[in-house]
């Protein structure tokens, strides 16, 4: 290794220093080499082993590198869903004294999938609708702060399953700038147009593989990312003129963005000069509110979606033991130690890497829901369980060093589960019996 090596680096880990920086990316040794599913990229990007983690290790331009690496840097600081940026190497030289491209080193996502890697055979509408979806969603947030992305595509964005949707994290910010104003209409419609043409030709190449489903249409598949866009943007940023008389709209407004995730800071409310009418604008709006109210209760970290499924299960147990009028953060510590976690510790060992623990959670309440569909009869969760384990986490491949794995089996909306799922027997939960032959 060369004694001009430099390294800037957000991680304090030894072990950087032992990867063969003298070789070039595409030279690495195989017991480096974490075989994992990427995405398409103009640059070189493996995955290597760091410490008992991944990273990604993208070749690319001095001044590429040490741009993405500050832009994700406050991108996080943002609480932008994207991916974390480790180091950037530079003066790499191999043993005949020969320059190599510096790099851009980020930690891996877990349990993240490039959109290639989330069908098995073929991509189907529904899918695909729910990843454009999850990238509209992104979208929506990187403008909310004033970041032009400028190569907005399903290759630049990693998934994650999220109780029946997905979410997505940005991947690629070499071509993003922030802007501190915020963003012109004609730059977030220049980077909505981008992200509606390159959708298409990833979706057609697809197709021209053989790998969609007859009946998806990748025109139209593309054409959704603007009007999922442009609603959730008005929802978010909209104004709304009602009759001074009818304020409570104040707090309906409110509302429908809680239930879409999103938490205002700031409201700006004006009346007119008679004081007839009322004029609503948000002016700072901040997603992940269910994430937030599920930290604060239960101190689990999931997804939007997971976060709200979840909260409805703890609700449902509110409910069935008769504890709505107790101290709710009480309740959800009882929910925390007598519902979720015996689920979680049930999941054999050698399948943990499966699924994250909240999707796992998740997908559990939805299989018991379909076994008490076919029996016509309430289904014991210790028997939702061991059906749901053995019939269906068992055959999933792990997300966490997944290749091709099958698309979620559960894609009904959440709103059609019924809310009793979380009858489960309060037990104590330091007794040594299995919890299971209580329920």
């Amino acid at each position: 290794m060369s004694g001009s090596l430099s390294i800037t680096s957000a991680m304090a880990d030894p072990a950087l220093l032992d990867l063969p920086w003298d070789l070039p990316l595409e030279a690495w040794p195989n017991e480096t080499i974490a075989a994992l599913p990427k995405g398409i990229s103009r640059h070189l990007v493996r995955f290597a082993h760091l410490s008992g983690h991944i990273v990604a290790i993208k070749e690319t331009t001095d001044d590429m590198a040490k741009g993405e690496y500050e832009m994700l840097r406050t991108l996080q600081r943002l609480e932008i869903p994207c991916v974390e940026p480790a180091a950037v190497i530079t003066n790499r030289t191999d043993s005949e004294g020969d320059a190599l491209k510096p790099v851009l080193v980020t930690r891996h996502l877990r349990f993240s999938l490039p959109y290639r890697a989330l069908f098995s055979q073929t991509l189907r509408p529904d899918t695909a609708t729910r990843l454009v979806d999850a990238l509209a969603v992104l979208l929506v947030r990187l403008h909310i702060v004033g970041f032009f992305w400028g190569d907005v595509s399903l290759s630049n964005t990693l998934f994650r399953r999220d109780a029946g949707a997905f979410a997505a994290y940005l991947v690629d910010a070499e071509t993003g700038k922030l802007y501190s104003g915020g963003l012109s209409n004609g730059q977030r419609e220049n980077d909505l147009e981008i992200a509606r043409v390159n959708i298409a030709g990833e979706l057609l190449d697809l197709e021209a593989g053989g790998r969609v489903a007859d009946e998806l249409d990748p025109v139209n598949i593309s054409n959704g990312i603007v009007d999922a866009y442009r609603s959730l943007w008005t929802e978010l940023t909209g104004p709304e003129s009602f009759p001074g008389a009818e304020r409570w709209r104040i707090n309906e407004r409110v509302n429908r963005l809680n239930d879409l995730g999103f938490d205002i800071e700031e409201l700006a409310i004006k009346t007119d000069g008679t004081g007839t009418t009322v004029r609503i604008q948000p002016k700072v709006v901040d997603a992940g509110h269910h994430q937030r109210r599920l930290l604060r209760l239960t101190g689990l970290d999931a997804g939007e979606n997971q976060a709200r499924r979840l909260l409805n299960d703890l609700d449902s147990y509110r409910a069935a033991y008769g504890k709505a009028d107790l101290d709710e953060e009480m309740v959800a510590h009882e929910w925390l130690m007598r519902v979720f976690e015996p689920v979680v510790r049930a999941i054999p060992t050698e399948l943990r890497g499966k699924l994250e623990p909240a999707e796992v959670f998740h997908q559990l309440l939805e299989h018991r829901w379909y076994l008490a569909q076919q029996s016509a009869s309430d289904v014991p969760l210790a028997e939702a369980v061991t059906s749901y384990v053995n019939n269906v986490l068992r055959h999933r491949r792990d997300e966490a060093t997944v290749i091709d794995p099958p698309t979620g089996a559960f894609t009904l909306p959440i709103e059609t589960i019924p809310t009793d799922t979380a009858a489960i027997s309060a037990i104590d939960p330091d007794d040594e019996d299995d919890w299971r032959l209580k329920v």
